[in-house]
């Protein structure tokens, strides 16, 4: 998933084209495809890849990057997949149990997101100290 802006974009166009014709996906793309079905409110905009390359998300539009929300859903699962920061896959599990999977990978995005702007604002590694401690107060 790493890449260019357009390259990343054109891997959920490409993933979301052959999950709607029914062709094998890859592990990787199995993900994405689970993610994408999550998500129905993106499918017009993936079913048009010429506006899902040139649309812009700026903070000031008021309107999230679709882009970005699936790809931190990919990360929250990859991250609870791997148990790093260590202890996240408890986190994970727990959260899951409490709300369901997508809406605890939404409440956990509300610990991602300022953990990783505040990362590249100051040009270090995410504090994942404080990343898991803002996780653990979302638990019941």
């Amino acid at each position: 998933m790493y890449g260019s802006r357009d390259q990343t974009r054109q891997i959920f166009i490409d993933v979301w084209r052959k999950l709607r014709q029914k062709q094998p996906l890859e592990a990787m793309e199995a993900l994405i495809a689970d993610i994408i079905e999550l998500h129905p409110e993106y499918h017009p905009l993936l079913d048009d890849s010429d506006r899902a390359l040139a649309a812009e998300y700026s903070p000031d539009s008021g309107q999230g990057n679709p882009f970005l929300h699936m790809a931190m859903h990919i990360a929250l699962r990859e991250q609870a997949s791997t148990d790093r920061p260590a202890g996240i896959r408890s986190l994970h599990r727990k959260l899951c149990a409490g709300l369901g999977r997508h809406d605890a990978e939404h409440a956990m995005m509300e610990c991602l997101g300022p953990i990783l702007w505040e990362a590249q604002r100051s040009g270090r590694m995410p504090d994942e100290s404080a990343y898991l401690d803002c996780l653990k107060r979302l638990l019941p």
